[in-house]
């Protein structure tokens, strides 16, 4: 097979254009990333007004008034981009502009984690329920927080079935059957 500089110049630029492509598929959120930020700011674009929606300023400022509202991660999600008076840094800017031309939530926080990926490592809390769930499913990080929100420790559990079994015991303590 011979190759002439026009079609080896096609072959290049196909590949450069089917890597460009991945690379762009790769910067796209996955299922679950990005949880916090994307519920902040669909609870703000929904608390906008119609005539707030386009100007930046005003999306700044009704961010700021529900980050004086937000708990634990959404609050620390308020810290990390400047809706806060405590932040240390401002980026809100990088939020603001892109909503301000009717950018959806998620690929608001797509350009907020190129500017600092922490934004998308911040999880909802979850919320297990002991008496329907099956111990075994879930992960080592979730049976320690059982025991911490217990006030529990396990001193010397390494294995899964050891904190499993040490909530087993605690569960009578904890959890009051309802009559």
């Amino acid at each position: 097979m011979q190759f002439t500089s026009n079609s080896w110049s096609l072959h290049v630029l196909a590949i450069v254009l089917y890597l460009t492509q991945l690379w762009q598929m790769s910067e796209c959120l996955r299922e679950g990333q990005c949880e916090v930020c994307v519920g902040v700011i669909t609870k703000l674009v929904n608390r906008l007004e119609s005539d707030e929606k386009a100007d930046h300023l005003k999306i700044e400022e009704k961010f700021k008034e529900l980050c004086l509202e937000t708990k634990k991660a959404e609050n620390r999600f308020c810290y990390y981009i400047g809706g806060l008076e405590e932040s240390a840094t401002k980026i809100l800017g990088e939020m603001s502009r892109p909503l301000s031309w009717g950018l959806p939530a998620d690929k608001v926080c797509e350009k907020l984690m190129k500017k600092d990926s922490q934004i998308c490592d911040l999880r909802y809390e979850k919320t297990i329920d002991l008496k329907s769930v099956d111990l075994k499913k879930l992960r080592v990080r979730d049976l320690k927080k059982v025991l911490n929100d217990w006030d529990e420790v396990c001193d010397g559990c390494i294995e899964k079935s050891e904190f499993i079994a040490r909530i087993e015991l605690l569960k009578p303590k904890y959890m009051r059957e309802e009559l």
